[in-house]
């Protein structure tokens, strides 16, 4: 389902375009306007749609999630803390789908170089830099020890 922008609804204001991981979101330098320049490449993790504050980007339904000639609509509700999802179909039944956001605020997580440099025993373990405080674990992430193991083929 890739991403399309309503030109009419979009102010330029670059969320879209600073939150794709693809870097397909861009802005037009003559309208001032986002658009999405390869739809084929684009991952569908709606990180666009749910980062316009204008609700100016919709995507496109599969066969297998809404049927031909419907419509699906993305609506961020900052206020209410939720995504929306509303699907209408040809007859014009609609289904909807609120889930809560999730998301930490913008700008809250520490990027990369804010982290110590791993140490080389760091190399050897099987949990990647900084995963336990990351994830707020206590005392590291659980792991079997070798004789809570099964032995042999059932």
């Amino acid at each position: 389902m890739p991403t399309f922008v309503y030109m009419t609804r979009c102010d330029g204001c670059g969320h879209c375009v600073d939150i794709c991981p693809s870097d397909i979101m861009h802005i037009d330098k003559t309208y001032r306007r986002a658009y999405n320049i390869e739809p084929n490449m684009c991952w569908e993790c709606y990180s666009c749609v749910k980062a316009c504050p204008q609700n100016a980007i919709d995507a496109r339904g599969y066969a297998d999630f809404a049927p031909l000639g419907h419509s699906v609509r993305a609506l961020r509700e900052e206020a209410k803390g939720t995504i929306s999802w509303r699907l209408k179909f040809r007859d014009g039944r609609e289904k909807n789908f609120v889930s809560p956001i999730r998301t930490t605020p913008w700008g809250s997580l520490k990027g990369p170089g804010e982290y110590a440099a791993p140490r080389p025993e760091d190399f050897a373990r099987q949990e990647l830099a900084h995963e336990p405080d990351s994830l707020n674990i206590k005392g590291g992430l659980p792991a079997l020890r070798p004789d809570q193991l099964k032995q042999g083929v059932v």
